[in-house]
């Protein structure tokens, strides 16, 4: 995808996101996630007060108390869930639509579900995707926590708010074998990756302490 925009500032930019993606690099070694990475203008995601700091690797406010991840907790996210062209994967929390974005370039925008509790922030990444070229991307605003059983069984989940674990709705819409990926916690987060078994229970890992706004509702 292109951004959306000709200005002056495009080479800008294009140097910062390369930068970016150096950075980021120390943190994951696919080639896939850093060319999604690379792939998406991060700085028409977040607000234009915000811009000049687009491609630091820290997380930025993005409205009504939200963020956008820092770029090197997203590519590690899409990482660990080691996302595959075609497969389905539903979000939980769609903030400004930027990790949507990355995720579209790994697995297709028709392929991408996303549940936003913000009927403000749903609609302003709805907006911002279309306009880049994300459009085929679906979300819908309601209460992550129940999922989006309509385009159920997914291929793999995540969650981009703290949750107390991961909700009953959402595993049960994962296929057996899917991946799921949260930030589990309250006060303390440890970021938690689950494949369904067949039987339907988890087998969980542990991948570092991480800090998301918790998830609402």
């Amino acid at each position: 995808m292109v951004d959306r925009f000709e200005s002056d500032d495009a080479a800008d930019y294009e140097a910062a996101r390369e930068r970016m993606v150096k950075a980021v690099s120390r943190h994951v070694d696919s080639e896939r996630v850093l060319e999604a990475l690379e792939a998406v203008p991060r700085h028409e995601f977040v607000p234009e007060i915000r811009r000049d700091g687009a491609y630091a690797d820290r997380p930025l406010p993005i409205g009504d108390g939200q963020t956008i991840s820092a770029p090197h907790m997203v590519a590690i996210m899409a990482d660990e869930l080691a996302l595959e062209p075609g497969e389905n994967v539903l979000e939980i929390g769609t903030g400004c639509g930027y990790h949507a974005a990355v995720t579209a370039e790994l697995v297709g925008a028709d392929h991408v579900y996303s549940v936003e509790y913000s009927e403000e922030l749903a609609e302003r990444a709805r907006e911002t995707l279309a306009e880049l070229g994300y459009g085929d991307v679906s979300i819908r605003v309601g209460d992550g926590r129940e999922g989006w059983v309509d385009h159920a069984p997914y291929d793999a989940v995540y969650v981009t708010c703290a949750a107390t674990g991961f909700p009953e709705p959402v595993v049960d819409q994962t296929r057996p074998g899917g991946r799921l990926l949260a930030p589990i916690g309250t006060a303390f987060q440890t970021l938690v990756k689950a494949t369904k078994c067949e039987d339907g229970s988890l087998e969980r890992s542990e991948h570092g302490g991480v800090q998301f706004v918790r998830m609402r509702g």
